[in-house]
């Protein structure tokens, strides 16, 4: 598996009340000996890349995101005992996307064969396709299994460009599906009706990929957003959870590459978060687009680090 061998032991360091189970916090969970781990506990991976972003010409800086997730994480209580392993970082150098993306996929499927619980900080989106190409390859998917994708998002990430980038992600993942015979089941919630072309929409429809609007996913729609959530979990056996921080409102997640003018709520998003988790069904939880040059009081790191929190303590 190409990680990093060590992750900086200052990035899981953090407040320590004392010892005992009722003092725990992230930092005291996480192993960095893969021996110590077992099926069912939760593998870190991270994805330093801001070549998608770039190709996609957005605002680099992502590829910090992972280091500054971890720091977000790092000191949040845990309300039971769990256990961790940090797999380390892919990292992409230069313009090597697909390279990245390779790698990435080998990890992916290695932690997730080794039946652990993967959560996959990014990064760009282009993070995704990444993360889809290991998946595809684990046993259960190509034993049978069949594979959803739901992205949050406030774009559909369809663009059809002669190279990939953070906008290409989900129409590479349906042409690999396609080349397995089967249609990608993918579904996105919290899209942005000015952020996407005529042209997206069309592929979208075209993909049959369903999508709920930002303007239908407010507080008061959460019974519209539970059922559409449902609906997705019923169609698939397991689950690529993949979020886009763009979906939050930019006063919630000022650093990322494309702010969002409207947004979906975080209430609304944290409890899709634990709905999925909830299901049996989650195999891969991801988090794309933090941009650290671009935060606010380190505002959007924290916002995902809780994110990962509830879906990882929420994962059954």
């Amino acid at each position: 598996m190409s990680t990093r061998a060590v992750v900086p032991a200052r990035l899981w360091s953090g407040r320590d009340d004392g010892p005992g189970a009722e003092h725990l916090r992230w930092h005291h969970a996480v192993e960095r000996d893969p021996g110590l781990i077992e099926p069912g506990d939760i593998a870190f991976v991270g994805f330093a890349s801001d070549a998608g972003v770039r190709r996609n010409k957005g605002r680099p800086g992502a590829a910090q995101g992972p280091d500054a997730l971890r720091r977000a994480l790092a000191s949040m209580a845990l309300p039971r005992p769990l256990r961790a392993y940090d797999a380390g970082d892919v990292t992409v150098e230069g313009d090597a996307l697909e390279d990245g993306q390779r790698r990435l996929g080998d990890a992916v499927a290695h932690l997730v064969d080794g039946g652990l619980r993967v959560v996959v900080l990014g990064g760009g989106h282009e993070v995704a396709y990444g993360t889809y190409s290991g998946l595809a390859r684990t046993r259960a998917v190509r034993a049978g299994a069949r594979l959803g994708v739901l992205n949050l998002d406030a774009h559909f990430d369809l663009r059809d460009d002669a190279r990939p980038s953070s906008g290409t992600p989900f129409l590479q993942m349906a042409q690999g599906e396609r080349s397995h015979g089967r249609d990608l089941h993918y579904w996105v919630l919290g899209i942005s009706q000015p952020s996407n072309t005529e042209a997206l929409f069309r592929t979208a429809a075209s993909l049959g990929v369903r999508h709920l609007a930002d303007t239908e996913c407010g507080v008061l729609g959460m019974r519209r957003v539970e059922e559409f959530v449902d609906a997705f979990l019923d169609g698939c056996d397991l689950v690529h959870l993949t979020i886009d921080l763009d979906v939050l409102p930019a006063a919630t997640a000022p650093g990322v590459s494309a702010p969002a003018a409207y947004g979906v709520p975080v209430e609304v998003v944290e409890r899709v978060c634990a709905r999925v988790a909830a299901s049996g069904k989650l195999v891969v939880c991801e988090v794309a687009e933090l941009n650290p040059e671009f935060d606010v009081d380190t505002r959007t790191a924290r916002t995902a680090a809780r994110l990962i929190h509830t879906a990882t303590t929420t994962w059954t």
